[in-house]
Order: structure tokens, then sequence, then C-alpha cells
């Protein structure tokens, strides 16, 4: 978190530490010999802020790790600095903490450090791992909260579902390491959690990935130690769950990339049909700009760059006149929900192009892990802001769905880790992700909280 040589003057320093995340793992450089502070010690991407902190930290990046901002690694957001005197050093320490996405885990180390890990965020707390000082308190305000979850309009439903489980395990890494301290109390923590994990499934009521998958996690810490269970079984859950997470995306995008060929159509961004895309063959994308937050825009640009197929970007209201007019061979969307009829909870214009591509005769695949099937036939469509829309003054209202339903009837196939689902096996499928529910049968309190331990800047 710290610099290794000291150019500021006077009794404080500024200095920038970025988290670098891919999937679900941060990189965790260890200082080398070379560095003037924290010698073998752990920390993130870190310098001295020289001047505007926004461009140190992705100066600090392309210098220690090699990566370049904007290409390979993305901005998520900044926190609050931390702030905190090391008296061995007589030095008060101001720490401007940011959070980055990485495509890739290849780094190239700069002579500042030895050795790189992509770790769990949870391993910064492990005994093992001495750390800079407070290298937790500064990822605690760029961690995602359940609020950033709720907030979060332009990640696809099986990327928030991770970040669900990244809250739920850290707070309970945070309560393991806090044992040491105060000792244990599986009780508390079980009530602790198992109110986070009640405002996590509340948080996007639409994305039932989101609600099976903290509903999994909860699940097997239950039932790994009966009626004792408390944190250091949240925490090996979550740890698992996630690798079963990104296991069942990759598995249902590599499913579909193998029936991607010839000219698709797409729309919204999805992780998983992201990743069929990029691995699969097709000649040419036509993707509908996804309004109102027009993320169809940033998936275009990503494919131009990652693909070497011809990228077409059109307005959603084009969606029927370029399946009519053009020769598209497959219409491949993401769900936020699959219901257990077969139908489609997506982003809002889903509707549009799959009754559009049954109209053409194109097939229509859904690209959905088995943990997007809901349990209920029940809908929860969220709203956008309206003045999105129209923020003029004349009387007029607006609509700004957020989602749409898809009829089963307009759907050709849904493909998931497990190949292509028939309507009978999603009831199945449905079945047993009712069977994860029951662990709030236990009486463990749930009520809503007030308070968000992140302050972050979005």
């Amino acid at each position: 978190m710290c610099p290794d040589t000291d150019t500021t003057s006077g009794d404080s320093a500024h200095v920038v530490t970025a988290f670098l995340r891919h999937r679900s793992d941060v990189l965790c450089l260890r200082r080398s010999d070379a560095v003037g502070t924290y010698r073998g010690q752990w920390g993130g991407v870190s310098g001295f802020a020289e001047g505007d902190p926004d461009e140190q930290v992705r100066t600090e990046i392309r210098e220690e790790t090699g990566l370049e901002p904007g290409e390979t690694v993305s901005f998520v957001r900044s926190g609050r600095p931390v702030k905190f005197e090391d008296s061995d050093l007589e030095r008060e320490w101001v720490v401007h903490p940011y959070l980055f996405d990485c495509d890739t885990r290849e780094v190239e180390l700069s002579e500042e450090h030895d050795t790189a890990e992509w770790v769990p965020a949870t391993a910064i707390l492990e005994d093992d791992r001495e750390t800079v000082p407070k290298l937790w308190a500064a990822y605690e305000r760029v961690a995602p909260t359940v609020r950033s979850i709720a907030a979060d309009d332009e990640h696809g439903a099986a990327a928030l579902s991770l970040r669900a489980l990244e809250v739920l395990r850290d707070r309970a890494g945070l309560l393991v390491a806090e044992r040491e301290e105060s000792g244990a109390d599986p009780a508390g923590e079980r009530d602790e959690l198992a109110e986070l994990a009640g405002r996590l499934l509340e948080a996007r009521p639409s994305m039932a990935v989101l609600r099976n998958r903290v509903n999994r996690a909860m699940a097997g810490a239950a039932g790994a130690d009966g009626d004792d269970w408390g944190a250091p079984a949240v925490l090996e859950s979550a740890l698992s769950t996630i690798e079963r997470a990104l296991a069942a995306d990759t598995e249902a995008a590599a499913n579909a990339a193998d029936r991607l060929a010839g000219s698709v159509a797409t729309l919204s961004r999805s992780g998983t049909v992201l990743e069929a895309l990029e691995t699969g063959d097709p000649s040419r994308i036509f993707v509908a700009e996804s309004r109102p937050a027009r993320e169809g825009i940033d998936v275009a640009e990503r494919l131009a760059a990652t693909t070497d197929c011809t990228v077409t970007v059109h307005t959603d209201a084009a969606v029927a006149a370029v399946l009519a007019r053009e020769d598209v061979d497959r219409v491949v969307v993401g769900a936020d929900t699959v219901l257990p009829d077969g139908s489609v909870v997506n982003k809002t214009g889903t509707r549009t192009l799959a009754v559009a591509a049954a109209r053409e005769g194109v097939p229509v695949s859904v690209v959905a892990a088995t943990a997007k099937v809901s349990t209920s036939e029940a809908v929860n469509l969220e709203s956008g802001d309206r003045s999105a829309v129209y923020d003029g003054d004349a009387p007029i209202d607006a609509l700004n769905p957020t989602f749409d339903v898809t009829p089963a009837d307009c759907v050709t196939e849904v493909v998931t880790e497990r190949g292509v689902l028939e309507p009978a096996e999603i009831e199945t499928v449905a079945d047993e992700l009712r069977d994860l529910e029951t662990w709030r049968d236990d009486g463990a309190s749930t009520e809503r909280e007030t308070t968000d331990r992140n302050h972050s800047v979005e």
C-alpha cells in the first residue's frame, strides 16, 4: 500500500493503492528488498500520489504490472482515503484506494515486487500473510456492497451474483479474523450473516441467479455444521460457491460457443454471452445499443477488439428491420432469470428481438447457467429512472422498464452448463434450487440493516 521511496515533504504522504480484480480474486504483490519500506510484506499496486491520484494510480498499474488501463484494465470505483500513522517511520499516510477489473492474470512485475498472487480478498486477513498496514481497511473502501449491487445498471446478472457472493465472503472472512480478539460467537455470526444474506436477496429481486447462489452459499454453511454453523462455515461455502459459479458460467459459454457460426444478433451485456461470442466462430455480429444505459456500445467495442468478425451496432428500434433485411443465422442473448415454464426475463428489448426473430424464422438461443432458473413463477420487473427517458418540463409521464419477459414459445433453446435444457428439465432444476431456500427456516434474523460499511465513489 505504501511506496518504496519517500519523495514528499512534511509529516503526511498521499499514496494510491489499486486492487486489481480478475473474476473474484484480487492481485497481491509482495514487496521486494529493492524498496525502502515494508519489505517482504504484501500489498496492492501502490505509489506516491505526485499529483492527481486518479492519474497516478493508472501510472502505477502500468509500471508495476505491465497492464494498460483502458485496455485490459477497467476502472470500477474509488473509495474514501484511509488515514493512519506509522510511529516507526514517523509518518502519517493518506491512502487513496481504487478497484479495477482485469481481463487477464498475466502481469510483468517491476523490481519493487518479487512475487504476485491472485487470491480471494479474504486472504489479506490470514495470519500467514503479513501485509502492509491498513490493507484490509483500504480494500473495504472499494469492495462490493449491497448498495453497489443494487445500483449497478451496467453488468449482467451472473456478474452481480459473483459480487453478492464476494460481499458474503468478505463479511464472513472478517468475522473469522475477529475471533482472535473477541472469541467465537457462532450464533451472533449466524444472525449477522443471515441478515446480510437477506439484504442481498432483496437487492435485485428480478435476478434469480443472485438469489440462488446466495442461497447455495448459506445452505452449504448450514448443512456443514448443523446448528453450530458460523462465520468459518459461511466463508468456506461462499468460496466454493464462487468457484462453482465461475465454472458453470464458463461451461455454459463454451456450450453456446459451439453453436455460434455465421451471422448472429444480440443485445445488452451478458458476460456469459460475451465469452461465447469471443470463443465461438461468428462471421458477423449485430449488437443493439441497449438503451437507456447503451451498454451494447461497450459490448460492440469489446467484440471489435477481441474478435476478427465484423461488428455492427444499431438502435434498439431497428432490431426487427435488421432481422428482416440482413441474413442473420441466430439470435443469442443472456438471461437475468429463466422462469420454470421456460419464459425468460432479461433486459428490455429482448422480447422485441425474440418476437421479431420468430417472425423471420431465426432461432433464439438463451445462454444461462442453471442457477438462473427461478424457483417461482412470480415476476418482479425492475424499472429505471424516468428521467433517462424524459427530463423535460411538460406534463408527460415516462416509462423506463429495465426488464421484460420473453414468452417460452419465442425461445428456441436454453443453453446451460449441462447442455440444452428441455422444458421438463427446467422445472426439475427449479425443484433442486427450492431445496436451497430451506436454510432460512432455522429462524436466523434477516431484519434489514440501515448502514453500509463501504463508502465508495462510483
